[in-house]
């Protein structure tokens, strides 16, 4: 018997139960036909076939009565098949809702000679030479009806943010106290275990790798490995499946959130906008190439066969276009208000603020973002750049928006080396960056602050390494940056030596208090603080596996320590607003005296001049920051090999010594007094408190 279909509504886009039936909407401006197929539970048999009846607003929209919550189901579009104009619509493709809220079934390739397919979902590979040549996932719709109960969001401010960078999987995969089968899931992220563990650090923000429905690339599966990053994305409404647990459905991503709001934790979706995993002209139609090719990218003016990639991921979409910008608004508005996340770091931010004409600040992106009520209360942070002309855009995206700072994370990476260049950059990146980012009314806070990121060396590897070791990539080594600025310490990798793993771990000491004493908004990078090696691997993006994942091993006594002394350091900054100013230091141009609550101080203990930043000596330099109601503080920093002696500033005052990296132990200090002078110890960090008697 035919299925029974209405008209409809043209909006909201996507599959829309409305507790009777569900109605169907999708845009194409270019098509001549659109075909709903609904499919049986497993997704295995194609049920029903029915055109939507309806052509409004370039959406075309039909309304089934007699569907439900579960129902499988993909589109096959009718079109002109015409490269050359940007149009490549074959209906034997089927195709993704691009506004699907839940996705079952992974995409699978398969190889007659080598038979690799992607098995489970969940990140697992399998052979089945039995298995059909490629194998779509399907869209589901859903129940959007959640219990949030009391969930109060944490609206931490920017000025008392930590972020954590963190991986669903990798976080949780080899915790040995969560079951098996939760291991790797939203669910396991959820955790008590794992919540005291972020929160007793100090953790007030979690930036989850992306969840969204993603692909691995069919290069990748055939070395016999997977898109574990998942910067390739295919549905922007839909969590990935590999992040389920078996038992659970979407609802987990909210279940997440709100024990994560429990634990005072927020949650920061790292989102990809700029491209998706439908690749080059060659790669394939998957969803958004099928449905309007022409519409959702950027395409290659005089030959509309090719995409203008300014992502250097094959395409990129093209959000100058206001159906694919509405995409992303809605994708946006929907996380926020119906999974309560707190806020989104935008993947190369840069290739959204493209017009036709090349990069705006003002692009209409930027522009909806910033009227929109729900989104301007957020957090909103750009990773500012992207691979087209004039992409670097460090410090141009304006009010309301905090951005990845490199120059910060370039700048210590280079002084802790002990390159005689770098102090001016550290001292710049210490006060925040004020060049980059002291202009229409931004705060310190708009700089977020790294040593290290997913995309990188951790940073046991950072003083562990001076080459990247790629291989297990299966890319000869030649993927991944090679310019890290890292120093191994005199021993390329793993050794017993006693005095170099005292060396890694002070230097670690030294990363991880000056990222908690700079000014700005400080990011961890999952792991970090447990001492986490990757092998030298730079860009872990494919290895979903040890190399990737948290190494919760309880009998690792030095990467508890090192725990212990971050725990004590984020407690630090917390306790000292001065270290945290809402406002910029009046010390932020090198060289030049503050003349209120800020100024930089030469191993002698006079103020530095213009001159005296060309000069070797500056490798050990303090910074003394003072302001009403406050004890001054007075950071000192040596990046030479050698014990440095630093007279302190005038005037018979005593110092309180609250953290001293050269000490192994993770406790303050034993001595922590100090009158006139202290001794720096060779590469190694000192903050000091004037005293004030009770």
């Amino acid at each position: 018997m035919a299925i029974r279909i209405a008209e409809g509504a043209p909006y909201p886009l996507g599959a829309t139960w409305d507790g009777s039936g569900t109605n169907f909407a999708l845009f194409s401006a270019h098509a001549e036909r659109v075909e709903l197929c609904l499919f049986d539970a497993k997704g295995r048999r194609e049920r029903e076939r029915v055109a939507l009846p309806e052509y409004t607003d370039e959406v075309w929209h039909g309304y089934l009565p007699d569907v439900r919550p579960g129902q499988l189901y993909g589109y096959r579009v009718y079109g002109p098949y015409d490269p050359r104009n940007g149009h490549r619509f074959n209906p034997n493709k089927l195709l993704l809702d691009p506004y699907a809220k839940a996705v079952t079934g992974p995409l699978r390739w398969h190889d007659s000679h080598f038979g690799y397919r992607v098995g489970s979902g969940r990140g697992d590979l399998s052979f089945d030479r039995r298995d059909s040549a490629f194998v779509m996932p399907k869209a589901v719709v859903v129940d959007p009806a959640f219990t949030w109960a009391q969930d109060i969001r944490p609206r931490t401010p920017w000025s008392q943010t930590l972020i954590y960078e963190a991986h669903v999987r990798g976080m949780t995969k080899a915790h040995p106290e969560i079951q098996p089968h939760l291991r790797g899931t939203f669910s396991a992220l959820a955790d008590p275990r794992v919540i005291e563990h972020l929160a007793g650090l100090g953790v007030t923000a979690v930036e989850l790798l992306p969840i969204h429905f993603f692909a691995d690339e069919r290069p990748v599966v055939e070395r016999g490995l997977v898109n574990y990053w998942g910067y390739n994305t295919l549905g922007f409404f839909a969590p990935d499946p590999r992040y389920l647990t078996p038992e659970r459905d979407v609802h987990e991503v909210k279940q997440m959130v709100r024990r994560l709001h429990e634990g005072g934790l927020e949650v920061i979706l790292d989102v990809v906008y700029n491209h998706t995993a439908e690749g080059n002209h060659l790669g394939p139609t998957l969803s958004f190439r099928g449905i309007d090719n022409a519409s959702y990218y950027r395409l290659v003016e005089g030959d509309r066969r090719y995409y203008d990639d300014v992502t250097g991921c094959g395409n990129s979409l093209n959000l100058a276009h206001p159906r694919v910008l509405q995409l992303v608004m809605d994708s946006l508005r929907y996380w926020v208000q119906e999974c309560h996340v707190d806020g989104f770091r935008f993947d190369l931010a840069t290739a959204l603020g493209r017009e036709h004409y090349g990069f705006d600040p003002g692009a209409a992106f930027f522009d909806t973002v910033r009227q929109d009520p729900v989104l301007n209360t957020v957090k909103l942070i750009a990773e500012p750049w992207d691979v087209g002309p004039e992409g670097y855009r460090l410090g141009g995206y304006g009010a309301g928006w905090a951005e990845w700072n490199d120059r910060y994370r370039d700048g210590v990476r280079a002084f802790w080396r002990g390159d005689e260049e770098a102090p001016p950059e550290l001292a710049r990146g210490l006060l925040g960056h004020a060049d980059l980012f002291d202009e229409l009314g931004r705060r310190p806070w708009a700089s977020v602050n790294l040593v290290t990121a997913h995309d990188g060396f951790t940073l046991a590897d950072l003083v562990s390494y001076d080459h990247k070791h790629n291989e297990a990539n299966g890319e000869d080594n030649a993927d991944g940056h090679s310019h890290n600025l890292s120093w191994n310490c005199g021993v390329e990798g793993p050794t017993d030596d006693p005095g170099i793993l005292r060396l890694r771990a002070r230097q670690q000491r030294n990363f991880l208090a000056t990222l908690m004493f700079s000014q700005g908004t400080p990011m961890l990078t999952m792991g970090d603080e447990l001492d986490r090696s990757q092998g030298g691997n730079n860009n872990a993006y494919c290895q979903d596996n040890e190399i990737s994942w948290m190494d919760w091993d309880p009998a690792r006594e030095e990467a508890w320590r090192l725990y212990e002394f971050v725990r004590r350091m984020v407690a630090l900054r917390r306790s000292r607003p001065l270290l945290r100013q809402a406002r910029w230091a009046h010390a932020e141009t090198v060289g030049e005296r503050g003349d209120r609550n800020g100024w930089w101080l030469r191993p002698d203990g006079q103020p530095f001049e213009s001159e005296d930043w060309e000069r070797p000596e500056a490798r050990t330099l303090g910074l003394m920051l003072a302001g009403t109601g406050e004890k001054p503080l007075l950071l000192l920093l040596n990046a030479y090999d050698q014990d440095v002696e630093f007279t302190l500033p005038p005037g018979g005052e005593t110092w309180v010594c609250l953290c001293d990296t050269a000490a192994e132990s993770s406790d303050p200090p034993d001595s922590p007094r100090r009158v006139g002078t202290t001794t720096l110890r060779g590469r190694s960090l000192q903050l000091l408190e004037r005293y004030t008697p009770s």
